[in-house]
Parts: C-alpha cells; structure tokens; sequence
C-alpha cells in the first residue's frame, strides 16, 4: 500500500516535494491545475458573479499557520489574509497578498505578489492586498451579484456544525455580540453593493467538496494509513496499568512521523466505562487488567482528515463475554459494510443489511442475554424505513460538508461507526471504517488495522514503542 501510494502521489506533483517545501505559502501535494479545475466549476456555477474568499488571519501566538478549507480548496495557498476573488464573468482570478512582513527574516520567505506567484499558483493575476477594496469597488458599480462563504472558517481539527454552533454562540453571548470575520466580509459587500443581498458561496463549495477528485483520494488513502499506523501502534502498546494520554502519544508520533500537520480532532481513548461518552476526550484514566479500550484518532494530513476506530482489550486477550459482544458486533457491522452499492440510496443498502443481520442473529450462539438484548436493539435501530444515511462525510474536515442527494455517487468519502451498548453497564463498543464510493461499488480504506478478534491478539502480542519506552516517574 505504502509503495502504490508513493508512486500515485508522484505523479500528482508538479515538481519533487522538497522543491514544494521550499515555495513557502503553496502547498506540497497538489499541481496549480487541480485548483484551477475548482475555480474553474465556481465560474460555471456564479454564471457572471464575484466570489469573494478570504484566508485566515494569522494565530495571536506561537502556532504554526493553517490556512482554513474553503479557501484552501480554492487556492492551496498558505498565506495568512490573504483573498481570492473569482470573476465569472471576465473567467479569471485575481489572488491579494499582503506584503512581505516583518516576520519573514527569521520564519522564511512566503509568497509575495510577483510571477513567482503566478507560476507557483496558476492564479490569472496576483496584487496587494491592500489594493483589493478598490477592485471591488469597482466590481460592485457594474450590479453583479457577489458571492462570499456565510459559514466561519474551518481550520485545525474544525467541522462544520462547531462552527455553526460557534457563530451562533458569539453571537448571542451578550459580553461578545461578534459576527464572525465571514458576515464582517458580507456586510463590506453589502456595503459596496448599495445594499444588495450577498449569496452563499458555501453551498457552492460544499457540493463540490463532497466529490473528491483521483488527487483528493490519494491524499485520504494516506491519510487513513496514517491513522491506522497510529492504531496499530497503540494496540502493541497497551498494557494494563497505562493511561489513556500515554496511548494517544503512541499515535501522536507515528502521525508526526509520517508529516501530518496535526490532528483531525481530539484524541478518543476511552478504557471501560468511559467508553460510553461516544466524544470523551478527558485521556487521564489508568487502563484495568482486562478492559475494552475505544480509540479513535486520526491525522490531519495535507489538510485532509481520517477518522478510524478500533476496540480492543487492555491486556490483549478478549474475555469470553467480550469476545462474545464484540464477535456479534463485527458481524452485524460486515452486514452493512458488504451491502454498500454505488448509485444506490442509503435506505435501500440499510434495507438490504437488515435482511443479513437478521439471518446473523438467527445463526449465532449467545450465551449473555444481555448481549442478545443489545444486539436485537442494533439490528431495530437499523429498521427505520425512512433512514437515509450510513454515516458521516469525510474529507478537508472530519465531519466533512454535505448536500442534498439521493443516491451514493463515485468520489463520495464517508465513515460508518454505530455503536452496540448495554446501557446499565455503560458497556459501548464501536468500530468506524472509511469507505469510497467507486464507479463499480466501493473501497474500504481502512483495512490495515485489524478487526477480528484473533487478529487484534496476534497483533498485541507484538513490541510497541509504549512498551519498549516506559513512562519515566520521577
């Protein structure tokens, strides 16, 4: 896998990745003309509108500079405050820098407003920033609609419905009352447009996100590799007696050593009951002598996110009744796994998985009924006719953008991650794969790290970095 995605991304490249490195302020795995192919579906859709896209501002500390998704999408261009303004009318992009700032002698150069520029990004036409106000001034005289994102910025571990709730927050916090850096662009264009009404450029942008492109999809089968090298490491780790942190420092460092930029969301270790809080990040829990642990963590990598989760046990070997739960668990989550069909709607591939968990269950020997209990409520929990989603869209974010569709279409990029519990018990176990939709059926990314149970063992027998370099107590 390693190999294949080596020579994939190669041919992705315009030129070697350490001449990438050294263009500060672009980004090292796409070509310009994938990003040209994205402006250019803008222009399709604005008709003879203005987009107008700003980047992030820069962090008031010591963080390294991550550009937000829609404006990454667009340009891959790592500059902080810069804007990007698509004319569709005239069909090219203007891209505003700010100058050379004072911080560029001791951090490194970064991209200026030249043919450097242009070159490296394939933008049309690059300027100074602080010229972009009377372009759009004059823009707005000829009556054209404007465009701009309405929803905050999305960047580090962000997804789309924190930032709504974020905004939402600020919004109605009376020792706040902000709008956000977006509706402060909205309202400048209003302004400029004699009042005009501004339209969402996110519904734009989204629908284009939720299709990934050959280039996007190389870069997310790397990006879920990573994730599961972190797993797998974290499995040969685990001993009774750790804490959740030291497991999520084990996937740390393997993110990190394969050049991911950071995490795609707070690290979920959850050893026992803890489980049963499906977001728990807390990590300060000792691991028991024989607990099930929950861990799902992923990378951020090249501003494209992961999401993958395996259980297993903390000392390495299932209990009869884990064993049990879990077996029957896996096989309900395979009924749904192996019913995803292209151009197919959700509810008729739940339709199908149903039928197939029904004979599972009439076939399998239970001997808790408390476990039968639970699996009887997953397989109900799936009857609901009208259901119409296996899981969650992955992609610049974990819980990626989405749009109104009917079926699964190629280039779709989604997780399925239910959960069987025994509530009284706070017992919770979880599995979460990613999955694309081919023009023949589907892929299952995540398929390095194991699942079945004898499997999982085999592999925790194995030497993890956690045991070879025991915590240090002073």
């Amino acid at each position: 896998m390693r190999r294949a995605f080596a020579v994939g991304l190669a041919c992705l490249l315009l030129v070697p990745a350490e001449g990438l490195r050294a263009q500060f302020g672009f980004t090292d795995v796409f070509k310009p003309a994938e990003f040209t192919a994205r402006r250019a579906k803008v222009m399709e859709r604005i008709g003879n509108g203005i987009a107008v896209i700003q980047g992030s501002a820069e962090y008031p500390g010591f963080v390294k500079f991550r550009q937000n998704a829609q404006f990454h999408y667009l340009t891959g261009v790592e500059v902080p405050r810069a804007v990007l303004v698509i004319d569709g009318k005239a069909h090219k992009s203007t891209l505003y820098l700010p100058p050379k700032g004072r911080l560029a002698n001791s951090e490194g150069p970064i991209l200026i407003p030249d043919d450097d520029a242009l070159r490296i990004t394939g933008v049309e036409q690059v300027a100074f920033r602080d010229s972009v106000i009377p372009a759009l001034t004059v823009l707005a005289s000829e009556g054209r609609p404007f465009y701009a994102p309405f929803r905050s910025e999305s960047r580090l571990a962000g997804a789309t419905a924190q930032s709504k709730s974020f905004d939402a927050a600020n919004l109605a916090d009376p020792l706040d009352g902000q709008h956000s850096r977006e509706w402060a662009l909205v309202d400048k264009l209003k302004s400029l447009s004699g009042g005009k009404d501004v339209q969402d450029l996110d519904l734009i942008l989204d629908a284009l996100r939720v299709i990934k492109s050959p280039a996007e999809i190389a870069v997310m089968r790397e990006s879920a590799r990573i994730a599961q090298l972190g797993i797998m490491e974290a499995m040969r780790s685990a001993r009774p007696g750790m804490y959740e942190y030291e497991l999520a420092a084990v996937a740390d460092y393997e993110f990190r050593r394969h050049d991911a930029q950071g995490f795609a969301y707070f690290a979920l270790v959850s050893t026992g009951t803890n489980a049963a809080w499906p977001h728990y990040h807390m990590t300060s829990s000792k691991l028991g002598p024989s607990e099930l642990v929950l861990f799902d963590y992923a990378p951020d990598y090249k501003y494209y996110q992961s999401d993958v989760t395996r259980e297993f046990p903390s000392n390495g070997k299932f209990t009869p009744r884990q064993r049990e739960m879990y077996t029957i668990y896996l096989r309900l989550y395979k009924a749904l796994e192996t019913s995803i069909k292209t151009k197919v709607a959700p509810r008729e591939i739940i339709k199908e998985a149903v039928v197939k968990m029904d004979r599972i269950m009439a076939g399998f020997t239970f001997t808790d009924p408390k476990i039968k209990e639970a699996a009887e409520r997953f397989v109900n929990g799936y009857r609901n006719p009208t259901r119409n989603s296996l899981g969650h869209f992955l992609g610049m974010e974990t819980h990626d953008v989405s749009m109104p569709y009917e079926t699964l279409q190629p280039g779709m990029v989604f997780t399925i991650e239910p959960a069987l519990t025994i509530p009284d018990e706070r017992v919770y176990v979880r599995l979460e794969n990613v999955f694309l939709i081919t023009e023949t059926g589907y892929e299952n990314l995540s398929t390095l790290a194991p699942e079945e149970p004898e499997a999982i063992e085999r592999l925790m027998r194995e030497e993890g970095i956690g045991k070879q370099r025991p915590k240090v107590v002073p």
